[in-house]
């Protein structure tokens, strides 16, 4: 038995059609991420002067100040923030890409499925940088300004650097942000059926224990933040396991409407087959 080689290998036409536009799809993430680092460079100062606000409200009126120790640093930081708010900017594009990319391998139920989570990452991610600017930072840089004071006879004044501060803001935004992307993960992996929500109860004190480990590690080593990341965190896994039940409430009525619609199908070719049965049987007399 011989053996034909063709010329081309059907079986890699696909991969390479993928590979293809996975590249297409990259390039337009990258064109889309550079654009929002422009326009966020040329608004840089005013970003910034957003970013700085809850350092300001930390000191008292007329007292805060950010300075830089090396002359290029200032630099680095618009650039920095052009590129943080730049990936801000173009991350629903981004998003966009992929699921593009994604979607035409999926059924249309498992397109229903995934496009919640797709729509809840943004929300959820922005629900916890707004609770990490407009409440924890604040708090934090209170309780960090509040060790100024006097020490041997000499004042000690807090002079945060520019570099350094951006860097703790990223941080507490990222930080906040992602962890509140807990849910998406909890749902997808019951949805694929890798953890279910009995198991996830019984493991509750763990997750505690986790979820306040993880407080610590995220965040700068106050209590206030890690009290105020651990507490929602909690809440959303239990709001995780809520949702959990329904969706197996869901699953469970589509199994059993599936197993009707089978049964009744069964049922019906039954009945024609004995129909049809019993018209032969008929013929066969009437001969």
């Amino acid at each position: 038995m011989a053996f034909e080689i063709n010329e081309i290998d059907e079986t890699r036409a696909p991969l390479l059609d993928h590979l293809i536009e996975l590249r297409a799809r990259l390039v337009r993430s990258v064109i889309a991420l550079m654009i929002g680092f422009g326009v966020c460079l040329y608004f840089a100062d005013p970003i910034l002067g957003f970013l700085v606000q809850p350092l300001k409200d930390a000191f008292p009126d007329g007292e805060g100040q950010l300075i830089f120790t090396k002359l290029p640093e200032i630099f680095f930081v618009e650039l920095k923030v052009a590129l943080f708010g730049g990936f801000m900017v173009s991350f629903p594009i981004i998003a966009n890409q992929l699921w593009a990319f994604v979607a035409p391998g999926l059924y249309a139920n498992e397109k229903k499925a995934f496009l919640p989570f797709l729509l809840a990452t943004p929300v959820l991610f922005i629900g916890g940088a707004s609770l990490a600017y407009y409440i924890v930072m604040p708090t934090a840089f209170r309780w960090f300004l509040g060790f100024g004071g006097e020490a041997g006879g000499l004042e000690v004044q807090a002079l945060p650097a520019a570099g350094e501060y951006l860097g703790l803001v990223m941080q507490f935004i990222l930080a906040f942000g992602l962890t509140f992307l807990l849910p998406v993960l909890l749902m997808l992996l019951h949805r694929a059926g890798i953890v279910t929500r009995a198991q996830l109860a019984g493991a509750r004190r763990y997750v505690i224990v986790g979820i306040v480990a993880l407080g610590a590690i995220v965040t700068p080593p106050d209590p206030g933040s890690q009290v105020i990341l651990a507490v929602p965190l909690l809440l959303l896994f239990e709001g995780s396991l809520l949702l959990m039940r329904l969706q197996e409430r869901t699953m469970k009525r589509s199994a059993e409407a599936a197993e009707g619609s089978a049964e009744a199908e069964a049922d019906a070719g039954a009945a024609i087959e004995t129909g049809a049965e019993s018209e032969e049987s008929g013929n066969q007399s009437a001969e």
